[in-house]
């Protein structure tokens, strides 16, 4: 995300800020903040949220079942509730099914945000390595945004840090994806981010209830992204 406060006001129309002078971005990992764009009461505003909703309970209960199993092989004493409350959650990046009760509770116009981005990059094996490749709309990469949730939680995200509650200023977000379009097929057969390119699109994300919202959970059409990088953590021309 190599844009800065300005565009994203303009292109989004977010009159407040809470991000300061919002530096370049040409690599955003999960765990790390982002800016988004949210709905506040009276206008949309930037702020900077950690990418990683919270895990499903099924997936914090297998991961302490485990962890659990491995200190009683050992010979010590569980408190599993105590442990299941400590259990570590990095977060889920991506949300693809919209139907599971875990997703629905975020998916109105409270929580919804736009999480504007200028390249983003899928992992695909070329030579027998996992090398990143960087897609944008072309090579001049223009800021558009994924279609996103956002909210405050209390969790564990590391064990070093024990448990927090993320603030107003450092909430967390994920965003939303569907079938992958014939560029992305190539690279990431599973699935594409939900992309939103004209400001109707924004303002239906961020507005309408969900049974309007959710026909923007589709793929681009095809021929709509260009590989514009390749081998690379971080965009190296938006690093230029």
């Amino acid at each position: 995300m190599t844009k800065n406060v300005d565009a994203i006001r303009r292109l989004f129309g977010a009159l407040n800020s809470h991000v300061g002078n919002l530096p370049s971005m040409p690599g955003i990992f999960p765990d790390y903040p982002a800016p988004i764009v949210r709905n506040a009461p009276s206008c949309r505003e930037i702020a900077l949220a950690r990418w990683g909703m919270p895990s499903s309970s099924k997936a914090l209960m297998d991961a302490t079942n485990k962890r659990a199993e491995k200190l009683e092989a050992k010979g010590r004493k569980v408190d599993f509730k105590e442990l299941l409350r400590m259990e570590p959650d990095s977060g889920t990046t991506n949300i693809r099914n919209t139907n599971s009760s875990h997703w629905k509770r975020w998916l109105g116009p409270d929580n919804r945000c736009l999480v504007p981005f200028t390249s983003f990059s899928e992992y695909d094996t070329i030579d027998g390595k996992k090398v990143p490749v960087w897609f944008a709309i072309d090579e001049s990469r223009p800021l558009v945004a994924f279609g996103g949730i956002w909210m405050n939680w209390t969790s564990v995200r590391k064990a070093k840090e024990g448990e927090v509650t993320i603030d107003i200023f450092i909430d967390i977000f994920g965003f939303l994806t569907c079938e992958p379009n014939v560029e992305l097929k190539l690279v990431h057969p599973k699935a594409m981010p939900v992309i939103l390119t004209t400001n109707e699109e924004d303002d239906l994300w961020m507005r309408a209830p969900w049974d309007e919202a959710k026909a923007l959970q589709r793929p681009l059409p095809d021929d709509a992204l260009k590989i514009v990088a390749a081998g690379e953590k971080e965009d190296p021309t938006a690093a230029a």
